[in-house]
This record gives structure tokens, sequence and C-alpha cells, in this order.
């Protein structure tokens, strides 16, 4: 699920901290990234259980309704098109989901359904919703499509739902996209009558990936000094209070990569961390690295200090 631009955006922030804690301990530092990583997991079970709960707090209304001493024929006999979405059934029974969710301990909705019960009234007072129910009958591609376009047009845009994420947990601000992303993806392959329909996704893509956070994350801090002096006398009309620090994070991070991770190629190093400050910092700061890095990159060429190994990594 956490892609090689979110470890870095993950490094870079975590990094920036501890320049404006003031903080030397390593150890604490690493600690802290390492769990505002493993806590993007949470945030995926926390979002895509809120469609499971939605699906049960529909249920428990509908048959509390048709039990009212004076219910209508429509509480009596009502559509349970919704309910039966067969989306929703496959991930109330999947197994690698509901071990995940006893696993991490998610209860998010069981102390907050105030926020299911406001994300169900914003689903059912759409108009997707009043269309999927102008009649009783489920098709396995009409459901799918029927969820897809809820979780996306309506409980990811919530405002009040982001409120409160960003409460529970700072750390999970930039991730809430890169999440959301992941469960759109997946709702989109379901396909009818498969088995193992749905997994829930390994955090990282395999141990390389894992290491590299912690690499990164150590040898640009333990080096933060001999990484500034390679870009230091590339910037004769920059005063070094003027630069942003994010800039100088980026610019050491980047640097750190030509120099210590031969695996990766000069060319993705140089486009990840320019998109990292279009995003990231001031609006000129991709220009100015731009240029900076440019000519880092053929000085440190020039005198054969770049050594990159396997295919295609120039």
């Amino acid at each position: 699920m956490v892609n090689r631009r979110h470890i870095r955006v993950k490094v870079m922030q975590s990094i920036y901290a501890m320049h404006q804690n003031g903080s030397d301990n390593l150890e604490k530092e690493e600690k802290f990234l390492m769990h505002s990583i493993d806590a993007i997991q949470d945030l995926y079970l926390t979002m895509l259980s809120s469609l499971i709960e939605i699906c049960k707090k529909e249920t428990v209304f509908l048959h509390l309704s048709s039990q009212k001493h004076l219910a209508t024929k429509e509480e009596r006999n009502p559509n349970e098109k919704f309910i039966k979405n067969s989306i929703f059934q496959i991930l109330a029974e999947n197994n690698s989901l509901s071990i995940a969710l006893e696993n991490r301990s998610i209860n998010n909705w069981a102390l907050n359904d105030d926020y299911i019960i406001l994300l169900l009234n914003a689903i059912k007072e759409s108009d997707v919703y009043a269309k999927y129910m102008s009649n009783r009958v489920n098709t396995f591609e009409e459901d799918k499509d029927f969820i897809v376009d809820i979780f996306s047009d309506i409980i990811v845009p919530n405002e009040k739902l982001y409120d409160y994420l960003e409460d529970d947990k700072l750390t999970w601000i930039d991730d809430i996209p890169l999440v959301n992303t992941h469960i759109v993806k997946q709702l989109k392959a379901i396909k009818q009558g498969e088995d193992d329909n749905f997994r829930v996704p390994k955090l990282y893509k395999d141990n390389e990936d894992k290491a590299y956070v912690k690499d990164l994350f150590r040898k640009t801090v333990l080096n933060e000094t001999e990484l500034a002096k390679e870009y230091i006398d590339k910037t004769p009309n920059w005063d070094s209070e003027r630069i942003a620090e994010i800039d100088t994070i980026i610019l050491k991070m980047a640097i750190c990569e030509f120099l210590k991770f031969p695996s990766i190629p000069v060319k993705v190093t140089l486009n990840e961390y320019l998109e990292l400050a279009k995003e990231y910092s001031t609006p000129k700061s991709s220009i100015f690295i731009n240029g900076i890095l440019d000519n880092l990159v053929k000085e440190l060429e020039g005198k054969k200090r770049i050594v990159k190994i396997g295919r295609g990594l120039m």
C-alpha cells in the first residue's frame, strides 16, 4: 500500500519535526516515524470499516421501524436493496478484513457512531441513493458502482469525517488521499463469485521498502552536515537563512540518495524530490531545487562519485 514517494514524505516530515523540536534522539524519532507509517494501516481499516458499519446501522434502523406499533406499510415491508448490497456483504464476511480489524483493535465507530449516522444520512439524501433505490433488484455491477460512488463522492469528501480523522491522528493528514485511492481501486477490482475476492493489503510492498524507511532516515540525519556541504556553494545568490528549511531537507535527502543508495536511479531521485518540493514547499522551490540538483549531478558524475548498480540506473 505504501509506495516509495509516500515513504519519502514521511521521512521528510520526521526530519522536519526533529529540526522544529530541536531533538537529537535518533532512536525516539525513528520509532515515531515507523509508528506513523504503521498507523496508515489503521486509517485504511477505519475507512473501509465505515462501509460495514453504515450497512449495519441501516439494518438496525429498518428492523426497529418495522417493529413500531403504528408502522406504515412501507416500514413493514421496506426496500432492502441497500442493506442487501453484495459489496457490503463481501466486506462484512471477509476473513482477511475481519482478522485485520481484530488484530489492530479497530473500534472507532463503536465509540463514535454519530459519524456513521451522519454519513448514512448524507447517503440517503443523495441523488445516487435515490437512483439506486428506485427499484428493489440487486445486480452485482450496479451494487459495486453504487458503493464506489458513495465512498468517493459522499464519504471521502465529508468535512466532519475529515476533521474527526485529523483529530484522531495528526499523522493521518497526508495519508488520507493515499488510503482512499487504494480503497477505491480495490472496490472497483472486486469480481462476482470469486472466493478470494478481497484481501487487506500488506503495508509495505516488500522488506526492501521497509528497510528503505530506516535507511533513508538514518543516512540523511546522521550525515546532514556533510550533505549540506555538497550544495552550499551551489547557492551563491541565496543566504542559507533565506532557503526554506523544508528545501534544505529535500536537498539533503536527494543528495543522500545519489550517494548512498546505489540501486535507486538518478532520474527517479530527481523526479521524486521535485514533486515533493512542488507539493510541500514554496511555489519557486521546485525551480530552485531542480537547478541545484541538476548542477550537482553533473559535478558528482564528472568526479565519478555517483555509483549506481543494475540496469538502466543512470
